[in-house]
């Protein structure tokens, strides 16, 4: 009777493992980290078992072995004395379904779905068998360690703070749980300390200044027709930008001027130009338009040649979309075709293009498609020609000297009802 008791002993202490592991290894960390910083003194002891996560299980694993193990042993000496030989088959198959039933599908079921109970619960419990079994699964980690160097076998490094919020946004999405618009945001604001402002800013051939050097009133003329606040002067130079022109500052000259266009004082107008390198990235480069105060960057490359524009409005527009405001046309740069292709405007943005169609589309290269399709077919392809890539076909519908403005594209294999031309 005694031996019976302490087979069943050793039941219930291996569903306490299986429980134990379970709870502590799916327990939302970021609830337990709450109720630590709240004093929760239960919370605390799983937040240091999950900081030490090798010793724990290893600690829970070898003491889960060793209570099946021995219940084994125990049951098998007991039916051995009652059937004789035959006593072991009765031995494997009854504590085979004990241990499976009572010991790891009950067990683990119910801390799967009561995790945080369970792991808080059974900390103190398991603090103490991780001290207890120290000496022995430090050994065991040893060997481990040594077999792994011998075999040569690295041990997977644990996913990052930011990848793993970013797989539970994709698992959130992927259940219906986030829509598609909160999920974009949500990455994009996690991916702004990856992406470089080259990624986003607008390009060099897009970015519209003014010539220091024509007449005041022609001067004043482009920024009434201008939908910017700010724009970018030059003088002799397109590449030679003396400023930045405020919209607001230059009717300050002219009412002080007292509407002579001919004694605006362009110097006072004018705000000094702030030039960025290509690689900074867009955390660091929204902290830098807090700190100045200043919500427009020149881009530039290693060599100091400009490269494009960055706003303080782009790098909102990453986390939350293309914003349009009373002055702005209405954004075409992807259309939707019969057949399902799409023509695309070879100045968008490649970022706008996979957030939009959920393509896969390299954004390091180049930052526009048209850029990217000359990177890919290292040459400017001519109207008519296609190429394809990243899962992509791409056809070029129109270029300007070296700039391609238009292509159609679709994904290959996908459904095309009607054949593409151009």
């Amino acid at each position: 009777m005694t031996a019976i008791i302490i087979v069943l002993a050793l039941i219930l202490l291996s569903g306490f493992f299986s429980a134990a592991e379970t709870g502590i290894t799916t327990v939302s960390r970021a609830r337990i980290h709450r109720l630590s910083t709240e004093g929760n003194k239960r919370a605390i002891l799983v937040s240091d078992l999950i900081r030490q996560k090798d010793r724990t299980l290893s600690a829970i694993l070898l003491g889960n072995s060793a209570v099946n193990i021995t219940a084994s042993s125990v049951a098998t000496e007991i039916l051995i004395r009652i059937y004789g030989d035959d006593g072991v088959i009765y031995a494997t198959v009854i504590i085979t379904l004990l241990v499976l039933v009572c010991g790891e599908v009950i067990p683990k079921t119910y801390a799967f779905s009561n995790a945080e109970r369970v792991a808080l619960a059974f900390s103190r419990s398991v603090r103490l068998v991780v001290w207890l079994l120290a000496p022995v699964t430090g050994l065991v980690q040893q060997f481990v360690n040594y077999l792994f160097r011998i075999l040569r076998i690295k041990a997977g490094e644990e996913n990052s703070g930011l990848e793993a919020i970013s797989e539970t946004i994709d698992l959130h999405h992927s259940a219906g749980e986030v829509v598609k618009q909160d999920k974009d945001m949500l990455q994009s604001i996690l991916e702004l300390e990856e992406t470089s402002v080259r990624q986003v800013m607008i390009p060099r051939s897009r970015i519209i200044s003014i010539n220091i050097g024509r007449k005041p009133e022609h001067i004043i003329a482009e920024v009434l027709d201008n939908t910017h606040t700010r724009i970018p002067v030059w003088r002799e130079n397109p590449d030679n930008i003396i400023g930045i022109l405020h919209s607001k500052a230059l009717l300050k000259e002219v009412t002080q001027a007292g509407g002579d266009f001919a004694k605006v004082n362009w110097r006072r107008a004018l705000s000094e130009a702030w030039f960025v390198p290509e690689t900074t990235k867009l955390k660091e480069q929204l902290f830098q338009f807090r700190q100045k105060r200043n919500h427009m960057a020149l881009v530039v490359d290693e060599y100091g040649g400009l490269q494009g524009l960055v706003t303080l409005e782009d790098i909102l527009e990453e986390i939350v979309g293309h914003m349009d405001d009373e002055y702005d046309k209405a954004f075409t740069g992807i259309v939707k075709e019969p057949g399902g292709s799409y023509k695309i405007e070879g100045a968008t943005p490649v970022r706008d293009i996979n957030r939009q169609l959920e393509w896969n589309l390299p954004d390091d290269k180049a930052a526009t498609i048209g850029g990217l399709i000359i990177e890919q077919a290292r040459t400017i392809p001519d109207p008519g020609e296609e190429l394809e890539f990243s899962g992509v076909r791409f056809k070029i519908l129109k270029k300007q000297r070296n700039q391609i403005l238009y292509v159609r594209c679709w994904l290959i294999g996908g459904a095309r009802a009607l054949k593409l031309e151009s």
